[in-house]
């Protein structure tokens, strides 16, 4: 796990416990707490959008199938 990855799990951590304490304070139908659970949600949607894996393209897909091609010669400056 990355610094980044843990600093943001501690977030999710914390806004996890305010979202139960706000609920627990203010009710669950308050608009407290939906909003707190909506910043749980949130973040969670962001790990998974960080989690998905982007399609590769027809040009990676050839240069995988086809590496002596002169198209997936990589030229360094």
């Amino acid at each position: 796990m990355s610094v980044d990855s843990a600093k943001f799990q501690a977030e999710l951590t914390k806004a996890l416990d305010d979202a139960h304490r706000i609920c627990a304070e203010k009710g669950e139908t308050s608009p407290e707490c939906a909003a707190a659970w909506d910043i749980v949600e949130e973040m969670r949607a962001e790990v998974s959008h960080q989690h998905q894996v982007p399609p590769k393209t027809n040009f990676q897909k050839y240069v995988e199938e086809n590496p002596e091609a002169p198209e997936a010669r990589i030229y360094e400056d």
